[in-house]
C-alpha cells in the first residue's frame, strides 16, 4: 500500500499525525507530492522526517520559490518563504534543490501542479483530456489544498486522486488530509486531527501573523 500527501507547507504537527495514522494503516511506501515548505514556521522539523523516513517527494511551488529566490504575487506568501529562507539548514535547502516536479512510471504519474505545468497548474476539476494518450491508471497532483477523487469512463479506467493538504485543508474541513493507494486498486481519502494549538503556539513565538494561522481552525483559505 502507498500513503499519498502534500501540501504540508511548515506545518509539523500535522505531517506527525498523518505519518502515524499512514503507518497504523499499514503502508509500506509514502509519497509527498511538494511544498512541504511555506506558511507555517517548522519546514526543518518537516523536511527531517521526510528525509529520514527517506520519503520520495515532488517539487511543489513553494518550495521552488525556496531554492530560486522568487516569489508569486501574495505579499503573505513572500513574508513566509522569506521568514523560512533564514531558519533553513544548508543541508534541508540543498535536499529540496534535488527534487522535480514530476515523476512518472508505469502505474502513475504524479505532479504537484498538473500536467501542463507541472509547478504552478491549479484545477478544482480533473479533465482526463489532459492525459489522453498516457498509458498509466493513477494521476495525482497536489496544489488546491483540496480534496478528492475523480474517475474516468469504464473504457479507460483512470483515476485521478488530489490528496488534500495535511498542513493547510481549504475545503472547510479542518483535519490533515491525505490518500491511501490498497494493494487492490483501490484509492481512498482520509482525514486526521492534529493539535492544531501546538503549531499556532509555534507561529506566536516566532511572531508569525494571527491571520497565516487563524484559518487552521475552520479548513479555510488565509483570508477566507
Amino acid at each position: 500500500m502507498i500513503g499519498f500527501i502534500s501540501d504540508i507547507h511548515g506545518n509539523f504537527p500535522a505531517l506527525q499525525a498523518v505519518i502515524e495514522a499512514i503507518d497504523k494503516a499499514g503502508c509500506d511506501k509514502i509519497i509527498c507530492l511538494g511544498d512541504i515548505v511555506g506558511y507555517y514556521c517548522m519546514p526543518n522539523e518537516c523536511i527531517n522526517l521526510l528525509r529520514n523516513r527517506n520519503i520520495f517527494s515532488l517539487l511543489g511551488n513553494h518550495d521552488y520559490y525556496m531554492i530560486t529566490n522568487t516569489c508569486c504575487n501574495s505579499k503573505t506568501v513572500k513574508m513566509c518563504i522569506d521568514y523560512q529562507r533564514q531558519v533553513l539548514f544548508s543541508e534541508n535547502i540543498a535536499w529540496l534543490k534535488s527534487l522535480t516536479p514530476m515523476y512518472d512510471d508505469e502505474l502513475m504519474s504524479l505532479r504537484h501542479g498538473g500536467w501542463n505545468n507541472a509547478i504552478e497548474e491549479r484545477f478544482n476539476s480533473f479533465d482526463f483530456e489532459l492525459v489522453k494518450g498516457m498509458p498509466q491508471r493513477y494521476y495525482l497532483s497536489g496544489h488546491t489544498h483540496l480534496q478528492y477523487l475523480e474517475y474516468s469512463n469504464k473504457f479507460t479506467n483512470k483515476i485521478y486522486c488530489n490528496p488534500g493538504s495535511v498542513g493547510q485543508p481549504r475545503d472547510g474541513n479542518p483535519k490533515a488530509a491525505f490518500a491511501i493507494l490498497r494493494d487492490n486498486g483501490n484509492m481512498e481519502l482520509h482525514r486526521v486531527e492534529y493539535d492544531i494549538d501546538s503549531i499556532v503556539l509555534r507561529m506566536k513565538e516566532c511572531n508569525q501573523g494571527d491571520w497565516i494561522w487563524k484559518n487552521l481552525y475552520t479548513g479555510k483559505k488565509i483570508g477566507d
